[in-house]
């Protein structure tokens, strides 16, 4: 039987939202695989949802950089929140993003072009670790373009122009006006910011999460007794639903709660006298998907002293 750790429990509670006893069964239940035991407690319907913790697993910033029918978003990251709000930090990330937006959004090939200094990306990284005195990467990033009508940025959590916790671009194909598409693609941002969809359209969803929630489903709808078929019916409800909720054209507009992406950007279109077409967006959230272990400070400190601490 796996060895279940506190910090297990713990970790799953905060995903999941079910109680410490649940969590620590569910953990024993699957030979304490994490997933595995998340997919066993929302089976059983003592999970929530299916929700990441609220803290952010790594420090850094986010940036954005647009220019008409192009923009550009990276994430660099540091290990503490601190070395965010340093100037000579904020200032490389800024001119990254600038530059990413002039070159593309492959890291390697980013991390070989040249900077104002005249240093490579990469020299510049490098030489910030050495006097800032904390490791620091370019995880990702990523370019939108149209061919003609705009691609708009929008920051939360913003720490200084352009760069923050979270960045957003919204790429809208049109030859509606300028000002019509900024106001349209600031709201379908702040959207995205907060409904975190998974893709645009529901087709480019990924087939292998899709899957994983029709096993759920279909381990739920089992308990009813009921003939298989029956059971494959009673399945096709909560696909539909999640695919509905996750791809973006679908979600329902925050700010309103009712009307479709796609009927908000047609309406949008109909006022402008012109068709804008959604046709890509890029959502990068500071430390997103990065596991950061958590430490105990007291217990670094004992460790280094050599005094055994109190139990």
């Amino acid at each position: 039987m796996a060895d279940i750790t506190a910090a297990m429990v713990k970790d799953l509670r905060e995903k999941s939202g079910a109680g410490m006893m649940d969590c620590k069964k569910a953990l024993n239940e699957t030979a304490g695989d994490m997933d595995a035991a998340l997919d066993w407690l929302r089976t059983k319907g003592l999970a929530a949802a299916q929700k990441k913790s609220s803290r952010t697993a790594a420090e850094g910033l986010v940036a954005v950089a647009t220019s008409g029918t192009k923009g550009a978003a990276v994430e660099v990251n540091s290990e503490t929140d601190f070395v965010a709000k340093n100037d000579q930090f904020q200032q490389f990330v800024r001119e990254v993003a600038q530059i990413a937006l002039a070159t593309g959004g492959d890291v390697d090939a980013l991390k070989t072009e040249s900077m104002p200094s005249g240093k490579t990306v990469e020299e510049v990284l490098t030489n910030n670790i050495a006097t800032i005195g904390e490791n620091q990467s370019l995880r990702r990033a990523k370019r939108l373009e149209v061919s003609k009508g705009a691609v708009v940025s929008y920051v939360h959590n913003q720490a200084s122009p352009g760069l923050g916790k979270i960045g957003v671009l919204v790429a809208l194909e049109s030859d509606a006006g300028e000002e019509a598409l900024q106001a349209l693609g600031k709201q379908l941002a702040m959207h995205i910011a907060a409904a975190f969809p998974k893709a645009l359209n529901e087709e480019d969803l990924d087939e292998g999460e899709i899957e994983r929630e029709r096993a759920i489903a279909t381990e739920k709808a089992a308990e009813s007794g009921k003939p298989a078929d029956i059971i494959a019916k009673m399945v096709e409800g909560p696909i539909a639903k999640f695919r509905k909720e996750h791809a973006l054209v679908s979600q329902l507009f925050v700010m309103d709660g009712k009307t479709k992406i796609s009927d908000v950007v047609a309406k949008a279109g109909k006022d402008a006298g012109a068709e804008i077409k959604l046709v890509d967006y890029v959502r990068f959230q500071l430390g997103e998907g990065i596991e950061k272990e958590e430490s105990d400070f007291a217990a670094e400190v004992a460790a280094a002293s050599g005094v055994a601490q109190k139990g």
